[in-house]
C-alpha cells in the first residue's frame, strides 16, 4: 500500500536565465518567486498586503493604459486588469504572496511575484494552464512598460496614502473620545503637577483638554501626509528616465492610476529624483513618531493618575500570575510600546533613506515594511485605545483630597493677597501640622474667598480679570 509520504507531489517547470526549476503545479507564482522564497532566509515579516494590494493598483492602471494604445491584445489587458482588480481587493488569497519583506534587489521579487500571480489568474481566466505563459507572461505582458524601480516606490505611495488616511480617522475618534471626557470631567478641580511635584490648581477636564489638543494636530499632521505622498515616478522605468516606456504610455498611465485609486496623484516633476531619492518617505515617518510620542507620553500620564487614584482605568485582565486581585493598567503600557516601536520604525526608515546609492534605494523592501508597519499600529492603538478613554472614571473626592493638602494651592490666591501674604500662610499652615490646607486657608481669608479662587470656573479661567 502506498503511504502519504509516498504519493508524488505535482510539479510544474519553469524557467529562467539561471535554469529549470521546478513547482507545486497548483501554486500561482512562478520561478522568480520561488527562487525567492529559497534565496532571502525567513525573519517572519511578511510583504506588508498593502503593499500587495498597491502593487496590482500599479499593475491594473498599466494594463488599461497598454490595452487603450495598443501595445496589449484587448483580451490580455482585460484578463490582466481583472486579476490586478481580484488581487487590490483582497480577494486573492495571501498564501499566494508568501514572500518574507527583507529582501535584496530593491524589492524585484516582490514585484515579480505580483507579475507571476497576476499573470497566472489571467491565464485561467483564458482557460490556459498555469505557467504557460506564451498568451500571457510575466515580463513581457504583466510589467510591460515597468520596472520594480517606478513600480515600487509608486506603490508605497498609494499603499501610504490609503493607510495615512484611516489612521487620520482613527486619530479623530481618539481625539473625539478625549474631548467626551474633557466636558464631563470639567467640573472636577485637581492638582496640577510639574516635575512630579505639587504645582498649582486645575481642572481635571483641562487635563484632558490637553490630551485632545495633542491628538488634534496628530490627527491633522497625519492627514496632510498625504499631499507628501502624491507625487510618483511610475514610467520612469528603471532610473527615472523612461528609456523602453512610449512617451504615450508615461503620460497616460498616471492618469489611468488616479482615476483607479481615488487619489490625487501626479509624476514627479524630476522623475529621476524620484526614483533615487525617498525623503518623502523620511519626513511621513517623522510625522508618525511625533503621534507616537504623543500616545507614549498621553498613556504614561493616564497610567500615572491611575496610580494616583485621581482615574480609574478600565480594569482588562488579571495582572499577577502570583498576586491574587491584581490589576495592571496593561493598556496603557499596550500603547507605550507600540509608541516605542514606531519610534524605532522611524530610525530604520531614516538609515533605508540614506543608504540608497546614485539612482535608486536599494533598501526600500525595509523602508516600506517599517513604515506600512508604522501606520498599520499606530492605527491599531488609536482604535483601541479609543474605546478604553471612553471607560475612564474620575474620583473627584481623591482630587479634592490631594488639593486640599498641598501647599501650592496657595498660588490661585497671589492676585488677591500678594506674594508676602502667601508666603507667610504657607509657613504658617506648615507649623500648624495641619493637613487640610483648604480648611486652614478659610480661617484665614474666609469662605467666600475661597470658595471663589478655587472654583472650577475660575480655575479654567484663562488668568483673571483686572
Amino acid at each position: 500500500m502506498t503511504t502519504p509520504d509516498q504519493v508524488a507531489v505535482e510539479t510544474r517547470s519553469e524557467h529562467d536565465a539561471l535554469g529549470t526549476l521546478d513547482l507545486p503545479a497548483g501554486c500561482l507564482w512562478g520561478i522568480h518567486t520561488q527562487r525567492a522564497l529559497g534565496n532571502f532566509p525567513s525573519t517572519g515579516r511578511r510583504v506588508p498586503a498593502a503593499l500587495i494590494r498597491a502593487i496590482a493598483s500599479v499593475k491594473h492602471a498599466a494594463a488599461v493604459t497598454n490595452g487603450e494604445l495598443g501595445f496589449l491584445d484587448k483580451d490580455v489587458a482585460e484578463a490582466i486588469a481583472a486579476a490586478c482588480e481580484a488581487v487590490s481587493d483582497g480577494g486573492v488569497d495571501v498564501a499566494h504572496f508568501p514572500l518574507d519583506a527583507l529582501q535584496g534587489g530593491a524589492g524585484t521579487s516582490t514585484n515579480m511575484n505580483v507579475n507571476e500571480v497576476v499573470a497566472n489568474l489571467a491565464l485561467k481566466a483564458l482557460g490556459r494552464p498555469l505557467g504557460h505563459y506564451e498568451s500571457v507572461h510575466p515580463l513581457h505582458h504583466v510589467n510591460l512598460h515597468q520596472s520594480t524601480n517606478d513600480v515600487y516606490p509608486t506603490a508605497l505611495r498609494i499603499a501610504a496614502i490609503a493607510g495615512v488616511r484611516s489612521l487620520s480617522d482613527a486619530m479623530a475618534r481618539l481625539q473625539g473620545a478625549f474631548q467626551e471626557k474633557e466636558t464631563a470631567f470639567q467640573a472636577i478641580p485637581k492638582l496640577g503637577r510639574t516635575e512630579m511635584q505639587a504645582a498649582v490648581p486645575m481642572t481635571l477636564g483641562q487635563e484632558f483638554s490637553a490630551f485632545a489638543e495633542a491628538i488634534a494636530r496628530d490627527r491633522w499632521r497625519t492627514f496632510k501626509c498625504e499631499e507628501r505622498l502624491r507625487l510618483v515616478n511610475l514610467g520612469g522605468t528603471a532610473i527615472g528616465t523612461g528609456l523602453t516606456a512610449p512617451r504615450a504610455y508615461i503620460f497616460r498611465v498616471i492618469e489611468v492610476l488616479r482615476a483607479l485609486t481615488g487619489m490625487g496623484l501626479a509624476r514627479n516633476e524630476n522623475v529621476i529624483d524620484g526614483t533615487a531619492n525617498v525623503d518623502a518617505f523620511v519626513e511621513v515617518s517623522g510625522i508618525l513618531k511625533a503621534s507616537a510620542a504623543n500616545l507614549s507620553k498621553i498613556a504614561a500620564d493616564l497610567r500615572l493618575l491611575h496610580f494616583l487614584g485621581e482615574i480609574a482605568l478600565p480594569g482588562l485582565q488579571a495582572g499577577s500570575s502570583i498576586m491574587p486581585g491584581k490589576i495592571n493598567p496593561v493598556m496603557p503600557e499596550a500603547l507605550m510600546q507600540i509608541g516605542m516601536a514606531v519610534r524605532a520604525n522611524d530610525a530604520i526608515v531614516t538609515e533605508c533613506a540614506a543608504h540608497g546609492t546614485l539612482q535608486i534605494n536599494e533598501f526600500m523592501p525595509l523602508l516600506a515594511w517599517a513604515l506600512l508597519d508604522s501606520i498599520a499600529m499606530l492605527e491599531v492603538a488609536a482604535e483601541s485605545f479609543c474605546g478604553h478613554v471612553r471607560r475612564i472614571a474620575a474620583d473627584a473626592k481623591r482630587c479634592a483630597g490631594y488639593l486640599s493638602e498641598s501647599a501650592t494651592v496657595i498660588t490661585a490666591f497671589l492676585p488677591q493677597i500678594g506674594y508676602e501674604r502667601a508666603l507667610s500662610l504657607v509657613a504658617e499652615f506648615n507649623d500648624s501640622r495641619k493637613t487640610d490646607l483648604r480648611a486652614f486657608l478659610t480661617e484665614r481669608l474666609g469662605e467666600d474667598l475661597v470658595r471663589r479662587v478655587l472654583s472650577p470656573a475660575n480655575l479654567v479661567c484663562l488668568g483673571y480679570d483686572g
